[in-house]
This record gives C-alpha cells, sequence and structure tokens, in this order.
C-alpha cells in the first residue's frame, strides 16, 4: 500500500510569465483556490497523508503560509527547494530520505483531474506492491503529448508527441512506484535537453515487464495548466461545475474531514485561518 506522496512544485513557469517571475505558477488562482491545492486533494483523496513538495529555491516561504506543515488538514506536508530543474526523476533523488523503504506516488504541480469515479481508480493504484503505473486519458490530439500503447493495462510502447499514432491515451502527470524508483532514477543519463527524462524512468520498467496502467474514466476530466490559457480553461472549468453543482473541487478541509482526519473544531480554525471569504462561507455549510 503506498503511504506517501510527492508533488512537484518546482519549474520556471516560463511559459506563464510575467505571472510568475513573483509568485510560483502552483500558488495562483485556479477559480477560487490556488492551484497547488488541486494535486494535493488528489493525494488526499487516494488517502496519502505523508507528502513532500518540491519547490523552487527561494519559494519556501510563500508555501509555508498557505500550507505550514499540513496539521490543519490532518497530514503532514515536508518541503525540499530545488536549486534548478533537472527533470521529473530528479524528485526521486532530492526526495530520497522521504520515500525510504516504500512506495510513493508522485503529482505534477500544474495537472488537473476531475471525475466521479476518480476515488475509486485511486484506491487501485495504491494497492501497487510492485512495479509502476501509469495514468492514461484519452486526447484527440495525441501529437501533443507523451503516448501510451497498452494491450489490456499492459504498456507495450511509450512515445513521446509521435506523428500518426494508432493510439490517442495520453499519458498525464500522476505516477505510482514501487521502491526501486529511487535506484533506477539515479542510474538514469540525462537526455539532449541535460534533463532526466519521465520516459526513461517508465522505460526501465516496462523492460522489467512491470508497468501497467489505470484510466481516467469517460466523463472524467485531466487538464495541463502548463500555459496562461490552459490555465484559465481550467479556472473556467472549475467554476462552472462548482456554479452548476454547488460543492467545491479539491476543498481540503472537506475531503479530511470526510476522511476523519479532523473534526468541527479543526474546521472552525480553517474558517478564521481564511477569513471572510466564499471558501470559508462552504466550510460553515460543511459543518451545519
Amino acid at each position: 500500500m503506498i503511504k506517501k506522496g510527492i508533488i512537484l512544485a518546482g519549474g520556471m513557469g516560463t511559459r506563464m510569465s510575467p505571472l510568475t517571475k513573483a509568485v510560483n505558477k502552483q500558488l495562483l488562482p485556479i477559480h477560487d483556490k490556488p492551484l497547488i491545492f488541486y494535486p494535493l486533494s488528489i493525494l488526499m483523496l487516494a488517502k496519502i497523508k505523508d507528502i513532500l513538495i518540491i519547490v523552487n529555491k527561494g519559494q519556501l516561504e510563500q508555501y509555508k503560509k498557505l500550507l505550514p506543515n499540513g496539521k490543519r488538514l490532518g497530514i503532514k506536508i515536508n518541503y525540499i527547494e530545488q536549486d534548478k530543474p533537472r527533470g521529473l526523476p530528479d524528485a526521486f533523488k532530492l526526495g530520497e530520505n522521504f520515500i525510504k523503504k516504500e512506495g510513493v506516488a508522485m503529482i505534477l504541480g500544474d495537472n488537473f483531474f476531475y471525475g466521479q469515479s476518480l476515488s475509486k481508480m485511486l484506491f487501485e493504484c495504491v494497492k501497487l506492491k510492485s512495479g509502476a503505473k501509469i495514468i492514461l486519458y484519452r486526447v484527440a490530439n495525441p501529437e501533443q503529448f507523451g503516448i501510451a500503447t497498452v494491450k489490456g493495462r499492459k504498456i507495450l510502447s511509450l512515445k513521446e508527441k509521435p506523428k500518426n499514432s494508432k493510439s490517442n491515451l495520453a499519458i498525464t502527470g500522476l505516477y505510482f512506484f514501487d521502491n526501486n524508483v529511487v535506484k533506477f532514477a539515479k542510474q538514469l543519463k540525462p537526455s539532449k535537453r541535460n534533463e532526466l527524462e519521465i520516459v526513461d524512468l517508465l522505460n526501465v520498467y516496462k523492460k522489467q515487464n512491470n508497468l501497467s496502467s489505470e484510466f481516467v474514466g469517460r466523463g472524467g476530466a485531466w487538464l495541463d495548466t502548463g500555459s496562461i490559457e490552459d490555465f484559465y480553461k481550467t479556472s473556467n472549468f472549475v467554476s462552472s461545475i462548482e456554479n452548476l453543482q454547488g460543492f467545491k473541487i479539491a476543498c481540503l478541509e472537506e475531503i479530511s474531514f470526510k476522511n476523519k482526519w479532523i473534526n468541527k473544531k479543526t474546521l472552525y480554525e480553517a474558517i478564521k485561518f481564511y477569513g471572510n471569504c466564499e471558501y470559508s462561507r462552504y466550510l460553515k455549510k460543511i459543518i451545519s
């Protein structure tokens, strides 16, 4: 059972400059919440309580103002500063002392997931004991994504932005690994971009016939907030869902309360922390 999770919230956010010159991209708003709430909520929905957030050097204090240590959510949050991006697998090298001898989930800090069957899928993923598991999502334009070819749930091939691909299953930014991930990440060599590549890491597992997949089901959504346009599309999506249905996506305190990690007293403390805002009014509805 995977009980630890990493959120990779580093990166320069150059495609969103000048917005990201002063503020880390994951702290910018998606509708009424910081972007970081959304990947964090996914780990919490998977019942993962021990979390490491990797942030850019010099931006740690920004995060600690918002999410000091996780106590208010009934979880544990640790931080590591990254001096510069070295590729996604570098997260496992940086987090070696955090991971120790356990398996680990990793989610990219700019990925957004939504769907009724999401919790069920996550529960299956955290059962992983050996190998690695990736989350796939059907897309209309596979030439813009890393694409997997599958047979059942087994991965047959992985290709980065293929032309004329027969598969339309995009590799999302949510991964589950056994404890070998640290060792394998250390063995990787930088690509032409001088970074460690996640596809190279996944291929290590594939060569061992130990890479499988789960799918974001029909009616679910996976959105990447890499550009300003994508950022606002995601924000509009969240706004539409919340305004139509009356509940909030990625309300961290609500997830913790339903998981019985916090009580009503802690919810009142959260309301006081956030102040007079719509998010606090929503928390009051949970209590009443």
